[in-house]
């Protein structure tokens, strides 16, 4: 555990302020630093630590390769029917997302259902922001995205598939949606490299080595290859989100991805897809009724004292907002030199 002494608080906009100087540093184009930078924050103002500043290690790591599009203009393309495509022009995800947003979110309210494909795209963050962007709208949502092949089919040794998330969200009163967003591994990369930086052992199932061996070195692990959440079931997910997010809008798979990194050690690059649904395209007037009825269901899974998706996230949400986020004194001090 960190001790708290060797902390840094820091307030929310302070975090937004340390994120865009050192984006900028970094020669990222505005409407980006701005793009990511929400993201960063959202991360670690929801107590995520793998996905808040330690990402802008990872997004300079991955400018300095040149494997990002540094001042990339998206390009939305309005597709027939339901269907939004946005060209990331090799851009950070962020920036095209926002661009395609709101053309996604009129054409499920107009048809009942839309799909939103984004193409050659940089992924480096949770899925939850594009989701709670979604339900802000009153739809369900959906998300998915390959990543690099660091991950290794249940009953293999070698890394074929991505951390490949899966993530949805369903509108309720209030300030918060219902939201899960998980890796189909059995965690996020992010969460092996904050092990290795704070010097501790993993779990074990969450890595083997490159001789294919269980390892609790996130070193050895991050070598080797990581396995997927609940064995078959979660590789059978992962190839799932390979083929919807890859093939099926027209983009890589994970392999693909790490051959065109070519030991770059970028951020994954490639496509992301994201369905939203009206539940008024299913139900008319009677929408707001049914959408109540799931109170029940939440009520339920609460009240014999098991706790909803994201509802960690969302109390440290409310503490963040009023107290600030703690950070690592070392990893602060990595992300400042960024600035400097």
């Amino acid at each position: 555990m960190t001790n708290q002494q060797s902390d840094v608080l820091l307030s929310l906009d302070e975090v937004a302020a340390l994120s865009r100087a050192a984006l900028l540093r970094q020669g990222l184009a505005e409407a980006h630093v701005e793009a990511v930078t929400a993201t960063i924050v959202a991360g670690e103002r929801d107590g995520c630590a793998s996905h808040g500043i330690y990402r802008l290690l990872v997004c300079a790591d991955t400018l300095k390769t040149g494997k990002v599009a540094k001042d990339a203009i998206p390009v939305v393309d309005d597709r027939a029917g339901g269907v939004v495509r946005v060209n990331a022009k090799g851009g950070f995800a962020q920036l095209a997302f926002q661009r395609g947003l709101p053309l996604l979110v009129e054409k499920a309210k107009r048809n009942g259902i839309a799909a939103l494909a984004i193409n050659d795209c940089v992924h480096f963050a949770a899925l939850w922001p594009e989701i709670e962007a979604v339900v802000a709208e009153g739809l369900v949502a959906f998300a998915f995205t390959p990543s690099h092949a660091w991950v290794a089919p249940a009953g293999g040794t070698k890394p074929l598939l991505g951390t490949n998330p899966i993530a949805f969200g369903w509108p309720r009163p209030g300030p918060y949606p219902f939201v899960f967003d998980f890796a189909t591994s059995a965690v996020a990369r992010g969460e092996i490299e904050l092990h290795r930086r704070a010097g501790k052992a993993i779990p074990e199932g969450w890595g083997i080595d490159a001789e294919g061996r269980s390892t609790t070195d996130p070193a050895a692990a991050m070598a080797g290859a990581m396995l997927t959440f609940g064995g078959h079931k979660g590789s059978a997910l992962s190839i799932m989100v390979e083929l919807i997010a890859g093939p099926l809008i027209g983009d890589l798979t994970s392999a693909e991805s790490i051959a065109l990194d070519a030991g770059a050690k970028a951020s994954p690059i490639g496509g992301e897809l994201i369905l939203a649904i009206d539940p008024a395209g299913f139900l008319g007037g009677e929408a707001a009724q049914h959408i109540d009825r799931a109170e029940t269901l939440f009520d339920a899974v609460v009240g014999q004292g098991a706790r909803l998706p994201s509802q960690r996230r969302f109390e440290a949400r409310k503490r963040s907002l009023a107290e600030g986020v703690r950070v690592p004194r070392k990893l602060y001090d990595d992300v400042l030199a960024l600035v400097r």
